[in-house]
């Protein structure tokens, strides 16, 4: 059974699709672009202030189910143009402050009105424990 999850606290859809849906413990985020909530309209500014509003969109989405970044298993990052990695990146990592999650990033033709960024996210619910296990490769 699916759980549709909506905030006014992030962008509304721009179609047919929820902002995200909810199955179980596994919460899957539409993709953000840099819109501004409040106006529906692309932010002003470089892929610095366009990645923030993204991000902050979905840090929305995610509040909505009670979750953080912390709850993140996977990223998927499009952007129009890979110049702007580094920038996108240094950003990205500044919201995760520890076991950051596995991530794509692909460069695309075009995004939605204009947009230069758009991130996807799953996330998953916890069991209360805040403990990340990190695995590593023994195998000598």
């Amino acid at each position: 059974m699916k759980k549709i999850i909506s905030t006014s606290d992030a962008p509304a859809a721009l179609g047919p699709y929820s902002q995200a849906v909810r199955v179980g413990s596994t919460i899957y985020c539409a993709g953000q672009i840099p819109l501004d909530p409040k106006t529906g309209q692309i932010v002003a500014g470089g892929i610095d202030l366009q990645t923030r509003r993204v991000l902050d969109n979905i840090t929305a989405v995610l509040k909505a189910e009670g979750l953080t970044f912390e709850n993140i298993a996977k990223t998927t990052i499009f952007l129009v143009d890979l110049a702007d990695f580094q920038t996108v990146n240094e950003i990205y990592g500044s919201y995760f402050k520890q076991a950051p999650p596995a991530r794509s990033t692909v460069q695309v033709a075009a995004l939605p009105k204009g947009a230069r960024v758009e991130i996807e996210a799953i996330a998953v619910a916890g069991d209360g424990s805040s403990s990340t296990e990190v695995a590593a490769d023994t195998s000598g």
